[in-house]
């Protein structure tokens, strides 16, 4: 690292769980963060000055007005821009030395699998049941982990998909695809502004430990949080041994 790098990251060179040889690795790692919205927001911006050297951002929408009450990586000023384009404005002002891609468009599967061959993880900062399935589909087939994320009301969950490991369970093994579950979104619901700020935070910090592998990631565990009480709930995922995803990747 560089005398300016040194001096950028120095708290983090002081923990153990980190240090030179960590902060190493994040500079060389790969995140792919789709959705720059509430919890894009936060994600983004905590990983980008945390010295993730490369982030490829996917959105195809555009910041309006409503979105500023908790979309914080955006601004007024950029009220109209692409999403990726002003969060990718944002992360120079926070970090310049993190490299940052962005994608403008709508990914299905196979856009998202060519996508992922080229990084290390998925944070999920998405509000579509269909996406997260495309998600874990491809980070089963390529073997890569997935921080997944969603908020909603006063209500939020977080956890880490990683099937890497043999006896985690995937996405699919939580939610299966037959489920159909009904989106909900923030647009019809509403949202509790700093409740997104939260789980989006939970999800950079999930998103360092995997990168590390430090500490106990929420693998096979689902964190939900109340904000109108502020008490947090965790769940145990298990792994379904006939899920149509991993289970049958395994076969």
């Amino acid at each position: 690292m560089e005398d300016k790098q040194l001096l950028r990251y120095a708290r983090h060179l002081m923990l153990d769980a980190i240090g030179i040889e960590g902060q190493e690795k994040l500079l060389a790692s790969s995140v792919l963060i789709l959705g720059l919205g509430g919890l894009g927001s936060p994600a983004a911006a905590y990983l980008a000055s945390a010295g993730i050297g490369r982030l490829v951002l996917v959105d195809d929408d555009q910041v309006e007005l409503s979105n500023l009450q908790r979309q914080i990586i955006h601004t007024t000023a950029r009220i109209g821009q692409s999403k990726a384009e002003s969060a990718r404005a944002a992360i120079a002002e926070i970090n310049p030395d993190c490299v940052v891609e962005t994608v403008v468009e709508r990914v299905d599967t196979e856009r998202l699998g060519q996508l992922l061959a080229g990084v290390d993880i998925i944070v999920d900062c998405t509000d579509n049941f269909r996406t997260r399935q495309a998600i874990n589909e491809v980070c089963v087939a390529q073997s890569k982990p997935f921080v997944s994320a969603a908020a909603i009301r006063f209500a939020g969950q977080v956890t880490v998909f990683d099937t890497r490991h043999t006896d985690a369970p995937c996405y699919a093994c939580a939610f299966p695809p037959s489920d159909n579950l009904p989106t909900d979104n923030c647009a019809t619901m509403g949202v509790f502004a700093p409740l997104v700020g939260i789980i989006g935070s939970v999800e950079a910090a999930e998103t360092i430990k995997t990168l590390l592998d430090a500490g106990d990631n929420l693998r096979g565990r689902l964190m939900m949080l109340d904000a109108l009480s502020m008490q947090w709930q965790t769940l145990q995922l298990e792994r379904n041994p006939a899920c149509p995803v991993c289970a049958a990747r395994d076969r």
